[in-house]
């Protein structure tokens, strides 16, 4: 099993296969527009515009399980991460992270890279880092702002 096998929703209600993403490395975010940590949007589509042609996708996966951080619908998340953060990476509908109705994709992140002290997502800005064949190979927290990732990224992509 790989995070190729998932199949997620975008945010005008379409299925998409992760395996679309086959031979890409992924850095995957749950991500809030309210959060006070929204400013890490600015650095992920950095890395989504510094990376992108040599293999990385930055993907989103808003949520509004952490304090209604992510409350407005689908079509104005998206909006509000263009015009206030310059977003041009993919985001997807809105999941949980947490909880029996955690999306399946979390669920199976979780298990791969658990956190410190719990497998939980504890906040906005998780991220995981996926190999090119879907295999989780990290995860870093909140406070742990992307450009501290880089290097992390460009050993994945020399692959």
């Amino acid at each position: 099993m790989s995070v190729h096998d998932f199949s997620v929703q975008t945010t005008n209600g379409e299925d998409v296969s992760l395996a679309t993403y086959q031979g890409q490395v992924m850095l995957i975010v749950n991500t809030a527009t309210k959060c006070g940590l929204a400013p890490q949007f600015k650095g992920l589509e950095k890395l989504h515009q510094e990376y992108k042609d040599q293999g990385l996708a930055v993907v989103g996966f808003p949520c509004n399980q952490f304090m209604n951080q992510e409350p407005v619908n689908n079509d104005e998340m998206a909006a509000t991460c263009e015009r206030n953060f310059g977003v041009t990476f993919p985001l997807f509908a809105k999941i949980k992270v947490n909880g029996s109705d955690a999306h399946p994709l979390y669920k199976y992140l979780k298990e791969e890279q658990k956190g410190i002290l719990s497998k939980e997502i504890k906040w906005n800005f998780t991220k995981f880092l996926v190999d090119q064949n879907g295999k989780v190979v990290d995860r870093f927290g909140p406070n742990v702002e992307p450009a501290k990732i880089e290097d992390d990224i460009k050993k994945l992509l020399i692959k």
